[in-house]
Order: C-alpha cells, then sequence, then structure tokens
C-alpha cells in the first residue's frame, strides 16, 4: 500500500513509519515539526519507498497520485505541549482532522484517526471500556487538547457515515518507548532523565493517580492490526497492567538505579485524571491483540535510549 502518516515524526508516527515500512508499503510521512523531529527519520533517508513532507495539515493537503491509507496522528500529545500550544492543539483535532479525512474521501483511501485516552477526561467508569462517554471539563485546560480528539472522532464518524470512508478509530492509552522528547513532560521521560542525573523523583500531588504503560512496539502491533481490520467503531489500545505513579517511580529508581528517592510537590495541571486504565476487550476480540512486552523490557529500552541524551 501507498500510506501518508500525519505527525510521521513524531513519537510512535516514526516507529509506524519503520513497522509499515518492514512490512513492504510505501510510506509518506507528513509533519510541520511543531513536537516531531526529523531526527527520528533520519535512519529513513534516502529510501526509494520513503517520503518525508514539511506541511502543517491544518492547511490543505496535496499528496500526488493514488494512496491507499491516511493515518491522522498529527497532534501535540503532552500536557506541557498542549498547554503551550493550545490553538495549534485545537485546529489539528479540527482543521487537521477535516483536511486529511477530506484527503481520504478524495483518494478513495482508508483512514485511521489516533484518538486518546483523554477522551475519557478524569473517568468515573473503571477500568474505562469504549462504551463509556467520559467525564471532560470542556473550559479547564487540558479541554483543548481533549475535546479535540472528541471532536475529531465525531468528524471521522460523520465522514464514515454520510461519505462511506473506511474509517478506523485508536485510542491510545500511555505510551512509552525510544524516541520520546526528553523534556515533553509526561512521566516517562521526567523519572528517566531524573533518575539517570542522579536527582529525586518528582511525584506531583500524593502519587496515588494511577498509569498504565504500553510499550510502543506493542501499541503499533495493534495500531497496524486495526488498520487490517474492518471495524469502524474505537478500540482502546493499552496496557492493562495499572500502577500507581508512585510505585512507577519507584520501579525507575530501582532499575536505573538511582538511590536518589522521591520528593513529593503540588499538581501542577488542573484536571489530571486519577486513573488511567484502558479496558481492551474488544481489541483482544476484534484483532487479537494485547500487549505483551513486559514493563520492566520496556523501560530497559526506553532507559538506553534516553542514556545518550541526559
Amino acid at each position: 500500500m501507498r500510506i501518508l502518516i500525519t505527525g510521521g515524526a513524531g513519537f510512535i508516527g516514526s516507529h509506524l513509519c519503520d513497522r509499515l515500512l518492514a512490512e513492504g508499503h510505501t510510506v509518506i510521512a507528513m509533519d510541520n515539526l511543531i513536537t516531531g523531529s526529523t531526527a527520528n527519520l533520519q535512519h529513513l533517508a534516502g529510501r526509494d519507498d520513503f517520503t518525508f513532507v514539511k506541511h502543517n495539515v491544518t492547511n490543505y493537503i496535496y499528496i500526488e497520485g493514488s494512496l491507499d491509507a491516511v493515518l491522522h496522528f498529527a497532534s501535540p500529545a503532552s500536557p506541557i505541549d498542549y498547554l503551550q500550544l493550545p490553538i495549534p492543539t485545537l485546529k489539528v483535532g479540527s482543521v487537521g482532522s477535516l483536511n486529511s479525512l477530506g484527503l481520504a474521501k478524495a483518494k478513495g483511501a482508508r483512514y485511521l484517526l489516533a484518538s486518546t485516552s483523554e477522551i475519557y477526561g478524569d473517568p468515573l467508569e473503571h477500568p474505562q471500556k469504549e462504551t463509556y462517554w467520559g467525564n471532560v471539563d470542556p473550559v479547564g485546560p487540558r479541554g483543548v487538547y481533549d475535546e479535540a480528539k472528541r471532536f475529531a472522532e465525531a468528524m471521522t464518524m460523520a465522514y464514515h457515515r454520510f461519505h462511506g470512508v473506511d474509517t478506523r478509530i485508536v485510542r491510545i492509552f500511555n505510551t512509552y518507548g525510544p524516541r520520546m522528547r526528553l523534556n515533553d513532560g509526561r512521566v516517562v521521560p521526567n523519572f528517566v532523565a531524573q533518575a539517570l542525573r542522579g536527582e529525586p523523583l518528582t511525584v506531583y500531588g500524593d502519587g496515588a493517580q494511577t498509569r498504565s504503560f504500553c510499550y510502543v512496539s506493542d501499541l503499533v502491533d495493534g495500531i497496524v492490526r486495526l488498520l487490517g481490520s474492518g471495524e469502524h467503531d474505537p478500540v482502546n489500545l493499552g496496557n492493562p497492567r495499572e500502577l500507581t505513579v508512585l510505585e512507577f517511580a519507584k520501579v525507575i529508581n530501582r532499575i536505573t538505579p538511582n538511590t536518589a528517592g522521591i520528593v513529593f510537590e503540588p499538581k501542577r495541571i488542573q484536571g489530571d485524571p486519577q486513573q488511567r486504565q484502558p479496558d481492551i476487550t474488544r481489541a483482544r476480540q476484534i484483532l487479537g491483540w494485547e500487549p505483551k512486552v513486559p514493563l520492566e523490557a520496556g523501560l530497559q529500552q526506553t532507559i538506553e535510549y534516553f542514556r545518550g541524551r541526559v
């Protein structure tokens, strides 16, 4: 297939490029580099089956020739990013989704939207099933990301129902691995960077909030399976193993090893979800998918990646 990946220079997008190229597809990666980096794609330079296009998808998207699939992964994805870039975050989820869906419609291409567990907000249901409608504050600081993705899902389903576009929606839960940005503000790079510097790990709040961490290769495998499926409704992809942030900090300190301990500071961001755990029953049933990489094995790979960058 000939496949366009928006956000292709980002953390997940670049790993998707690798996987799809390895399967024999031709890949076009599109990114405006607002949070992505060409360093993530440097190893693909010069390949005949790979093209990088610097472009902002909130502007009209032109691709010459046929396309078999459009994967829309363009968006700031960490709280620091979307708090600093609130309007670009809203635009890429709305106008960017509209433009990429329009391209898929014009090319007769399959379309896959990268949505997020953040559409569930600070959930009142635990674990979160795809049928849960969420508990989102539309005017809080996180609303620019949460509501952009919720709008993108609604737009995707409208194009499927009204225009017959062959769509997919993946709801991505916390994912980690090599090529995460060291300063993106998320818990994995924060903790790993502090541990490698021999500093105490900073836990915001009491650390009782929970997260579920999925290694990037597992996530990409689920995305590729979803792309090849006939499923149009949203599908959760993530690791159902739930840890408190405090437990996770202790794991990082043990693996690195870091003897500086842990410090507690007040919460930084209003509306930070207290619980995050996917129900992956549908992924198991529809895709035959579940994560395979153990947390500590994935963290070892991630720590080695960051070791030369701290």
